[in-house]
Parts: structure tokens; sequence; C-alpha cells
């Protein structure tokens, strides 16, 4: 029991000294810190920005406790406009603070970064997050405020640009129809000159066929004229040639010539048959003195 005892006191004891030895090494990284702190204080403030930044790097290196190194390099960024090596360090310091003022003061001036990159929401989000470590401090109420309005005037220009750009796209898709109507009419209206042109050209070739039919009915008839006037006269001769031709008989049928002078060949044989029944006195028909045709 007593060897047990023993142990546990010798365990203690060992942890203790382990415990002293740590923080002792805590206290001596947190002093080395503090003075490459001081030393990149008083660098800075002679603007040697160079040799500050680099003191300021060993002391954050050196020990995590000290919050007033990434802090102050975090105002050395914010001075020199460079804005997101500033929010970096400003939010090592913010994560790494234990006490609510040094988190106010980080978030604080990480808000400040978010307003000079016009990054208002991300800026209202820090700063409540700064008052609710310290809600009395006035400058970051202000600065809220501030953020709250620019933001709010942020949306308003971003909703009016949305309403501008869909006017603009509605413009353009307007503009795009009229022309696309404007297009149309004028293939419509080509089209139409077109058609009306192949008209005319149909017209004009019909026009210029019928031109052409004139033009040979018109030489046909002056070949006619001319065939008519190579053509031989007909003379007295020629008429009565002609009227002799006339009187030709034509196959089965006699002319009027010889019909006469048959008619009166008959009358004569039928005279004599009277003369020749009148004188031997024989009694009989009388025969008519014309012939029924």
């Amino acid at each position: 029991m007593r060897y047990n005892i023993f142990t546990y006191i010798l365990l203690l004891t060992s942890v203790f000294s382990f415990a002293q030895e740590k923080d002792k090494e805590k206290a001596k990284a947190l002093k080395a810190s503090t003075n490459l702190t001081w030393e990149a204080n008083k660098k800075l403030a002679e603007d040697d920005f160079v040799n500050a930044e680099a003191d300021y790097r060993k002391a954050i290196h050196e020990s995590e406790e000290n919050i007033a190194a990434p802090y102050n390099l975090g105002n050395a960024y914010y001075n020199n406009e460079t804005y997101s090596e500033a929010f970096s360090r400003y939010k090592q310091a913010g994560e790494l603070a234990t006490d609510k003022k040094d988190k106010h003061s980080a978030y604080h001036n990480m808000g400040n970064v978010f307003m000079k990159n016009k990054e208002y929401q991300k800026a209202v989000d820090a700063y409540k997050e700064a008052l609710r470590n310290n809600s009395k401090d006035e400058e970051t109420r202000y600065n809220l405020a501030l953020a709250k309005e620019m933001l709010k005037k942020q949306q308003d220009e971003e909703k009016k640009n949305d309403q501008n750009k869909d006017d603009k796209d509605q413009d353009n898709k307007d503009k795009d129809d009229e022309n696309k109507d404007q297009k149309d009419g004028e293939d419509k209206k080509d089209k139409n000159k077109g058609d009306e042109e192949k008209k005319d050209n149909k017209d004009e070739q019909d026009k210029g066929d019928e031109g052409d039919q004139k033009e040979d009915n018109k030489e046909g008839e002056g070949d006619k004229k001319e065939e008519e006037k190579n053509k031989p006269k007909e003379g007295k001769g020629d008429n009565k040639q002609k009227e002799k031709e006339q009187q030709q008989p034509r196959p089965n049928q006699l002319s009027k010539q010889q019909v006469k002078n048959l008619l009166e060949a008959m009358q004569n044989e039928e005279k004599k048959v009277q003369e020749k029944v009148d004188a031997q006195k024989v009694k009989g028909a009388k025969v008519k003195n014309e012939k029924d045709w």
C-alpha cells in the first residue's frame, strides 16, 4: 500500500515538474515573441516595412499566445492596402484570442477589410460578431449601420442592373424580331418583285411571240401578195377559154347545148312523123307535140 502511494506521489511530482517545465518554455517563447513584436513595431514606425514584416512573422512562429503579433501584422498589411493578407492575419488573431476584447478588435478590423472590398454582407456579419464580444463599442455600431446602408444600396443597384439587363435583353429581342420582320418583308418584297419580273418577262415573251406571229403572218401575206403579183393576169382569151371549159360536158352529164340540140332533133322527127300520118289518113290517137320529161 505504501509502495502504491509513493509511486502516485512520484508520478504527480513528475507531471507537475513537466508542466512547470512546459510553462517555462511557453513563457520563454512568449517572451521572445513579445520582444520580436516590439522590434517589429519599432521598425514599422521607422517605415522599415520589410524588416518589420519579418520580425512579426518570427514572433508568430515563436508563440501562438502572442495575439499582438498577427494583429499588428494585419494592421501593417491594412495600412499598406494589402487587404487579403490583412484579413488572413486578423482572422488568425480572432481564432487564437481567448479574451473578448481581443476578439472584438480582430472582428472589427475584419469588417473594415470587407468594407474596403465592398463585400458589405460579410462586413455586416463581421461587425455583428465584434459587437457580440463588446456591445458597447460605438465605432463598431456605427460601422455596422454604415455596412447595412451600403448593402441595401448595393442590392438596389444590383436589382436595377438586373432590371436594366432584362429591359436591354427585351429591347434586343424586340430589335431582333423587328429586324427579322423587316428581313422577312424584304424577302417577300424581293420574291414579289421576282414574280413580277418573271411575269413581265413572260408578258414580254408572249408579246414577242405574238409579234413574231404577226410578223410571220405579215410575211405570209407578203408572200401571198408577191405570189399573186407574180401570177400572170387573165386576158379576154383566158375568159373565153374559161367559158369553153365550163361548157365542156362533165362525165355522165349533157351540156345545155346538147340538150337543146337533142330537143330540136326530136321535134323535127315528130313533125316528120305527123306529116306522114296526115298523109295516110289513119285514125289514131293524137301525138303530143311536146314530150314530157
